[in-house]
């Protein structure tokens, strides 16, 4: 007897996405997943577009074509996308409390819940880059890479140091009014720039700042934000208020940080970073009904379920990848886009050209980290489950807690 031929790889991609589709609960909102994927995505290639690590003799220091070509500040604009993850958090977060509350699920076992998602991959990077730091120290490396490197691999940990503080005050700030944690951005910045304040000031905007789209998310829990005029409010009073903010009384047109820079939009968040949040925000907002009209295709939904379930591993590897091709390809020399300096629109050709390397390491790092990072599934299945209270998509027979 014949056995029937083995499906080509097209139409398997199709049927497991079609398997993924049929498994989602009719009633989970997939704009919200949507959302997220874009925002960590967003992250990860604006990073890889102007992060370069520079080969300058024996050692390597980080430079930006931001700080050589300041017209390009616009790409910034595309790819800064924290405010969105910190509105879907804030939204998903709330949300997921209140579930907690009415099915008496006390609060330090809903935060650690929430808490041991976010902090038990960070295990696997430090001890990696503790290895590999004290590796590079004992080779005699110079202190200067072995400090540049270490920087940047662990420099998305400072965004999950917020996320959980904010996800640990949740009740306390589910019915805040955004308003009030604008305000405080706006007086710290006033007595920055306005009255000569220490720079240690503005570090109070690192909480009031990204307390701002997280409140919003608790406003879209409450239904506040539900009608459109909501979503336009904010896109056009944040880009009116930016473009303010940047042409008048100036702000950098960069909303990433740009080194060499004496004031960064990010580092703390200043008012334009915050405003400009806010046009992101409504921006989200006004596009959550043609998302989920886009996630009702099979295909389309299977990669953003994967990216949510891989949205950790994305975020904190994607500079380990960075790093571990830069170091790789300096093996064949100082090549253009990844050991040269990004002073002309050529690096930024070249840049381009190495985002599947790039992706490439990536990948290798989610193959050796991830299944550590979300607890090895007692049984495997192919299936992808999804539960409307839960924020991710999880595979049948991992842990879910």
């Amino acid at each position: 007897m014949r056995k029937p031929p083995t499906p080509r790889l097209p139409d398997r991609i199709r049927q497991f996405a079609h398997r993924i589709d049929t498994a989602t609960p009719p009633d989970r909102d997939r704009a919200v997943d949507a959302l997220r994927a874009f925002a960590v995505l967003g992250v990860v290639l604006g990073h890889w577009l102007v992060t370069a690590l520079v080969a300058d003799g024996g050692t390597l220091h980080t430079s930006s074509p931001l700080q050589h070509l300041p017209r390009l500040a616009p790409i910034s604009w595309a790819f800064q996308t924290l405010a969105v993850f910190f509105l879907v958090g804030g939204h998903v977060a709330t949300r997921s409390h209140a579930t907690a509350q009415a099915a008496g699920i006390p609060y330090h076992r809903w935060l650690t819940s929430r808490l041991s998602r976010l902090f038990k991959p960070v295990a696997a990077l430090l001890a990696l880059w503790t290895i590999a730091t004290t590796a590079l120290l004992l080779s005699g490396t110079d202190f200067t890479t072995v400090h540049t490197l270490a920087k940047l691999a662990l420099s998305p940990l400072w965004f999950l140091v917020v996320f959980a503080a904010l996800t640990a005050v949740t009740p306390l700030v589910a019915r805040l009014n955004p308003l009030w944690p604008l305000a405080v951005v706006l007086h710290v910045d006033l007595l920055r720039f306005g009255f000569g304040a220490p720079p240690g000031v503005g570090w109070v905007n690192l909480a009031a700042g990204w307390l701002v789209p997280y409140t919003l998310g608790a406003a879209w829990t409450r239904g506040e934000l539900d009608r459109p005029r909501a979503g336009w409010v904010l896109f056009v009073g944040g880009t009116a208020a930016t473009a303010g903010l940047v042409g008048w009384a100036g702000y950098p047109a960069s909303m990433v940080g740009v080194p060499g820079a004496s004031v960064s939009n990010l580092d703390p968040p200043t008012l334009a970073a915050v405003t400009f949040g806010l046009a992101q925000c409504g921006l989200a907002l006004l596009l959550r009904e043609r998302l989920r009209r886009a996630m009702r295709r099979p295909l389309a939904w299977a990669a953003v379920a994967f990216v949510n379930l891989s949205a950790m591993t994305i975020f904190l590897w994607h500079q380990t990848a960075l790093m571990a091709t830069t170091a790789t390809g300096l093996l064949l020399g100082h090549l253009p886009g990844l050991h040269t300096p990004p002073d002309d629109l050529t690096w930024i050709a070249a840049r381009l050209l190495w985002l599947p390397a790039f992706a490439l390491t990536l990948a290798v790092c989610w193959a050796a980290f991830h299944g550590y990072e979300r607890g090895r599934p007692r049984t495997r299945s192919r299936v992808v489950r999804t539960h409307p209270s839960s924020d991710r998509a999880t595979p049948t027979g991992a842990r879910h807690v």
